[in-house]
């Protein structure tokens, strides 16, 4: 059953409507919705959000996701791994699917936010009933088993509270300690990690800013969620590993 199933009203044609930690808004074509510490999805107690950051508008046809902030990006991804868009400071993008997963991060705190649109130009069989609108599509990417192992560390905490709205991200060395692993071990194959995505176009996890170390982290696993490369049926790899690592059992190769 879907979240819009459970919120028990039914989607009118060209209506929007968004869930954010169990609290639900409709939007309609006559109106701009935006989000941000002042707006209309309210989030006041995070000072490293923009005061209005994302805005949702309908023209053309179509809804709009745009982003009116000055440092802070977002990611628009379909929730069945399809496809994904990085919206940077100044960019729009369409809400194309049905369903779709909006995540940002403010400091070290994810956000989530679910949109459900009345009017989907790309049905759930893949098949675009409008032109290419730059969406892009999520390819297969090779994970070692202990780059997967460092992704899941860092995204446990979102991928056993998804739907909650807000998530912390841990930092590297409460990630290493899960694992049983030293923080230099773990620094280096995270940075071996963001190096691959970069690779394949993964924008995001590069750079010089202030607060880079935190931002990579977020980023890594705002990318590794929403694409599905890590999923909450993939947690127990993480009590196994430790387990090596506290010598419980004998090592069976997740290294």
């Amino acid at each position: 059953m879907s979240r819009v199933e459970l919120s028990g009203e039914a989607l009118a044609t060209d209506e929007l409507r968004l869930e954010f930690a169990g609290e639900w808004y409709s939007l309609h074509p006559d109106q701009v919705f935006v989000i941000g510490r002042e707006g209309d999805l309210r989030i006041d107690d995070n000072p490293y959000l923009h005061r209005s950051f994302l805005r949702l508008q309908h023209a053309s046809g179509l809804w709009w996701l745009i982003n009116d902030g000055s440092r802070l990006a977002a990611t628009l991804s379909d929730v069945d791994g399809r496809a994904q868009s990085w919206l940077a400071p100044g960019a729009h993008v369409p809400v194309v699917f049905g369903h779709m997963c909006l995540t940002f991060a403010a400091g070290s705190t994810t956000y989530e936010v679910y949109l459900f649109s009345g009017t989907a130009p790309f049905l759930p069989g893949g098949e675009a009933t409008t032109p290419n609108t730059g969406e892009s599509t999520i390819g297969a990417v090779p994970l070692t088993p202990s780059q997967k192992l460092l992704i899941l560390a860092l995204a446990e905490t979102r991928l056993r509270r998804i739907g909650s709205g807000a998530v912390e991200v841990p930092s590297s060395s409460a990630a290493a300690a899960r694992l049983g692993w030293g923080l230099t071990r773990f620094t280096r194959k995270l940075d071996n990690v963001c190096d691959k995505f970069d690779r394949i176009g993964v924008e995001g996890l590069r750079g010089g800013a202030d607060g880079y170390a935190v931002n990579r982290r977020v980023r890594l696993v705002e990318y590794a969620v929403t694409s599905l490369l890590v999923t909450a049926a993939d947690l127990p790899l993480l009590d196994l590993e430790a387990a090596v690592n506290r010598g419980s059992i004998s090592d069976g190769g997740l290294r």
